[in-house]
């Protein structure tokens, strides 16, 4: 799951939740933003409420945070790093989803891909990562 989407329905990610890791990318910048610690501060894995529960979930929990100390997301930059995960033909639904959880226009929601072209455990394809930037305003 990337963003919501489904991209790859034989494999996945082990986490105590569903696994987004572009939800939880996303979700870490944007705490990150304000200084506020990270996903682990604000939803610890210890917590039974976050087995299995849906990233984009959490991802909305941490827009109402940044909303509740006076800011609004701007506009978001994700890029994918994974070696034979398509992103490209899910970028669309990607986009919308994330823009309706933080509630700004699709237009403001950019996702990329890469590989790393075989280099490393994500080269291997035994990962993937993700790296997301954001901008806040008041």
């Amino acid at each position: 799951m990337l963003g919501g989407v489904v991209v790859d329905t034989t494999r996945g990610i082990e986490a105590t939740s569903d696994g987004d890791v572009v939800a939880h990318a996303v979700a870490d910048a944007l705490l990150g933003a304000l200084a506020l610690g990270d996903l682990g501060v604000h939803f610890p894995s210890s917590d039974p409420e976050m087995e299995g529960i849906d990233s984009m979930e959490v991802l909305a929990r941490v827009v109402r945070k940044i909303e509740d100390r006076a800011h609004l997301v701007g506009n978001v930059d994700v890029t994918v790093v994974a070696q034979s995960v398509r992103v490209g033909p899910h970028r669309d639904e990607i986009r919308d989803r994330l823009a309706a959880v933080l509630r700004i226009d699709r237009s403001a929601v950019s996702v990329k891909a890469t590989t790393t072209d075989g280099m490393g455990s994500v080269g291997r394809d035994e990962g993937i990562a993700v790296a997301a930037a954001v901008t806040l305003y008041r």
